[in-house]
């Protein structure tokens, strides 16, 4: 949700009007997450927390929001619609009655978790600049990998865009000749990012699939498979991505429709 002025907070939540609230805060009364504010600052009813003389104020949402976990197939675009006809995600949420969009990407030819919420601060947290939580990829490039090439990956390389990527962590599934088969995890989420890193280092990727985001697995989900997550998976996900931008816990999430 965006961030609103504390006032309208306390009014939406019938704590007291919206005057009565501004004197509140002009005495030094109100706090957000242990902070005194004044008159016109703002805060996020999903994120902040706000307190009177001491006592926190029960946020109630006037909805819940809804958390999907979707095994995406090869060939389908990850994006709402698409003017050519093609086809995409939104083909394989049926049953949902929201408006629900994906949190970060997936390219067409690649297959595996894909987060889909309405719930905007967690989308916003969970794509963060600073790189948010990790993402764990099983990737299988030809020809075979060499170990310095697998050392050029890990360690950053630069790209096409002439940006150099961060640090990832690789380990070889299988080596055989003409393919290896890594697990590659990345902590930022650039355009195509493993295919372009592979290319930087002279390999194709044949497959790439994404198994984990944080502390979220694909598992057995069949592809073009979708479930929601478990209010203990969304809480789990939201505190690994707050962590990794540096911002203090969510605490516990809203319970899914």
């Amino acid at each position: 949700m965006a961030e609103q002025r504390i006032q309208k907070v306390l009014s939406d939540q019938g704590v007291c009007s919206r005057r009565a609230a501004e004197k509140l805060i002009a005495e030094g009364r109100v706090k957000v997450n242990g902070h005194p504010v004044g008159v016109g600052d703002k805060m996020d009813p999903d994120y902040d927390k706000v307190s009177i003389d001491g006592k926190n104020v029960r946020i109630v949402r006037k909805r819940k929001y809804i958390y999907i976990m979707l095994h995406k197939p090869r060939g389908y675009l990850t994006t709402a619609a698409d003017e050519r006809g093609r086809k995409t995600v939104m083909d394989l949420i049926q049953g949902v009655d929201r408006r629900v969009y994906p949190v970060g990407r997936l390219d067409k030819d690649s297959e595996g978790l894909l987060l889909l919420t309405d719930d905007g601060a967690f989308a916003n947290l969970l794509t963060h600049p600073s790189g948010g939580i990790g993402k764990l990829y099983r990737v299988t490039v030809r020809p075979r990998a060499s170990e310095e090439q697998i050392i050029r990956l890990s360690s950053g390389v630069v790209l096409d865009d002439g940006v150099k990527t961060k640090p990832a962590v690789i380990h070889v599934v299988s080596d055989e000749p003409g393919r290896t088969v890594l697990e590659i995890t990345l902590h930022e989420g650039r355009n195509r990012q493993i295919r372009r890193m592979c290319e930087a280092v002279g390999l194709e990727v044949i497959r790439l699939k994404r198994n984990a985001e944080g502390p979220v697995k694909l598992g057995m989900l069949p592809p073009g498979e979708w479930r929601e997550l478990k209010r203990s998976e969304v809480t789990a996900l939201s505190n690994a991505a707050a962590k990794a931008a540096g911002k203090p816990p969510r605490g516990e999430a809203e319970t899914p429709r």
